[in-house]
């Protein structure tokens, strides 16, 4: 059975660190055969806004923005909350390539159908 983690991205810019472990974790996953998919929600969304992951480095870890290539380019997913989005009044041009804007079926999907799920 193939494993799948699944991480949930809830901090922003206002917390470097915590928006960007779940990057780390992910890109560690992929380069161990992981499926790993990125879901966004609260602050979180902020992250996939175009420009935002550049402005992002937290002390002593690779930047986000190394980070968000590395795994786009590994087939990453990006699962941004639509109303999360939309309270920020971000919609899907607002993102960085890749990124899809979704509701909670989606999520639900996601995390049944994973071997872990963590929220950061």
């Amino acid at each position: 059975m193939p494993r799948k983690l699944v991480l949930v991205v809830t901090h922003g810019p206002e917390a470097p660190e915590r928006a960007t472990i779940p990057f780390v974790l992910a890109v560690a996953a992929q380069a161990a055969g992981i499926e790993a998919i990125l879901g966004f929600q609260v602050e979180g969304v902020m992250l996939l806004k175009k420009g935002c992951a550049e402005e992002i480095a937290a002390p002593n870890f690779v930047p986000l923005k190394q980070l968000l290539d590395i795994y786009s380019s590994n087939g990453g997913k990006y699962l941004a909350c639509g109303p999360c989005a939309a309270s920020r009044k971000l919609d899907a041009a607002d993102f960085v390539d890749g990124a899809s804007i979704v509701n909670a079926p989606t999520f639900v999907e996601q995390f049944v159908t994973a071997t872990n799920v963590l929220v950061y």
